[in-house]
């Protein structure tokens, strides 16, 4: 009920902010005059930009679990889901939060991601490769980074965020396109129209861009949070051994589709941090080395 709440309530917030820009800088009367209900416009693109991440985020858990072919582990047959279920148990006990499910997904390389619409009933899941190349004090603290993201509740709010620029992005891309058609000449039909298809791409290509590198920026912020909250839950030494072990893995690898931002593990270093949704593991080291987000 809290989510529904908070998501009705973000969308009135955007509706109310996009009306005010329009009225500041005059352009509800030209809209009027030349027959666009911004009013409706506004709330058409609230629906398509943040109606669909929540209909994704609803579906994340489903999705991880096949997507990732993911073996949730209903009933432990060994010692090491034992160990992985209680530890994941015992983290859930000490954040305030309903046990999630917890689930292995085959992958040499080492990472474990975090998902689900509701903190009480999230999602967590490791790689092979994270419990076979892992000491157990690292894997413990990569299971309190994650636990720490659903703890923040990182799912809804990047889910919020991505609505919320969608919406920005939809609304003033047609409004673009519409202003282009207006000032198309030749034959009004056909010119009217390719104007405000070109306009419309064009801005939702540059405003989409814009808001993916706000979405990533968030992305990599919350990484040194969840960081710091696996440190809180182990101890910041545990958690640096960690990232240390990701640092020096041989085959990294991100996730795949929309989990590669609920991963530990992000791109490597050399890929540009501008466009990464993981900072660089010697950044989220020496932010841990300094407590610089406890």
């Amino acid at each position: 009920m809290k989510r529904v709440l908070l998501f009705i309530g973000t969308n009135m917030a955007v509706l109310a902010v996009i009306t005010t820009l329009v009225k500041l800088l005059g352009l509800d009367s030209y809209m009027y005059a030349n027959g666009i209900n911004y009013t409706m416009l506004a709330i058409t693109s609230i629906l398509y930009g943040s109606v669909g991440a929540f209909i994704s985020l609803a579906m994340s858990k489903k999705s991880a679990k096949r997507l990732m072919r993911v073996d949730v582990i209903d009933s432990p047959s060994n010692q090491d889901e034992t160990w992985l279920v209680d530890t994941v148990k015992r983290q859930a006990l000490r954040l305030g939060l309903g046990m999630p499910e917890v689930g292995i997904f085959q992958s040499d390389a080492p990472n474990a991601f975090a998902t689900g619409m509701n903190k009480n009933s999230a999602l967590v899941a490791v790689s092979t490769g994270l419990l076979a190349n892992m000491k157990q004090n690292e894997v413990e603290a990569v299971l309190g980074h994650e636990m720490s993201h659903v703890a923040n509740g990182d799912m809804v709010t990047m889910t919020l965020l991505q609505g919320i620029l969608n919406s920005f992005v939809l609304f003033i891309s047609r409004i673009i396109g519409f202003v282009m058609s207006s000032s198309s000449k030749g034959n009004r039909r056909t010119s009217s129209r390719f104007g405000s298809y070109i306009g419309t791409m064009i801005a939702q290509f540059v405003f989409g861009f814009l808001a993916a590198l706000i979405i990533k920026w968030f992305s990599r912020y919350r990484e040194f949070h969840a960081d710091a909250g696996g440190g809180r839950l182990t101890s910041n030494q545990d958690m640096i051994a960690a990232l240390k072990a990701l640092q020096y893995a041989s085959n990294p690898e991100t996730l795949k589709g929309q989990f590669v931002g609920f991963g530990i593990n992000g791109v490597p270093d050399a890929v540009a941090k501008l466009f990464s949704t993981h900072p660089p593991l010697a950044e989220r080291i020496e932010a841990l080395e300094h407590n610089k987000y406890s």
